[in-house]
């Protein structure tokens, strides 16, 4: 397994939509394994493959921070949303914004697995928030884009002009 390095804003990389994974072998494997040893080695608690310079459609999440207990979604899909509600968010790409915004507390999700069976889960609270932020990035997403625009604009300004 490998630790791999996390891009960060500005990357454009950050802002192309990811494909869909149609191999599921020992490449893509390691590669889940490379992106779950990121995850704990950067104590975080999801960790998109774009995020890493991959543009496969793959996340992981542990929104335990724990370590523990890793999951990966392969191909994910949010097919039901419910609960709206506002709630703190950070990201690695985006080092040093914290921020709230608008998520769901309850989803239903349908991915594959690193071997390519589906399955369909039901996910709340954190796991559900920390799964729609992760699937943002799949998207090209930012989750600074989901910010009022007045947060948005002081964060860039505040980016530009470190000093003052």
């Amino acid at each position: 397994m490998s630790h791999l390095p996390v891009l960060e804003y500005p990357d454009n990389r950050l802002r192309e939509k990811a494909v869909p994974v149609t191999d599921f072998g020992p490449a893509l494997r390691k590669q889940v394994d490379d992106l779950v040893e990121t995850l704990c080695a950067s104590r975080a608690i999801g960790l998109a493959a774009p995020q890493t310079g991959s543009n496969a459609r793959i996340i992981v999440v542990d929104a335990t921070g724990s370590g523990r207990s890793p999951m990966a979604y392969i191909n994910p899909r949010i097919m039901a949303r419910h609960l709206w509600a506002v709630v703190e968010e950070s990201c690695l790409s985006l080092p040093g914004l914290e921020g709230k915004v608008k998520r769901c507390l309850r989803l239903t999700i349908e991915a594959q697995d690193p071997y390519g069976t589906p399955f369909s889960r039901q996910l709340e609270d954190m796991d559900a928030v920390v799964v729609q932020h992760e699937i943002d990035h799949l998207e090209g997403v930012l989750f600074v884009d989901r910010l009022p625009l007045w947060r948005q604009l002081a964060w860039r300004w505040r980016r530009r002009n470190p000093a003052g």
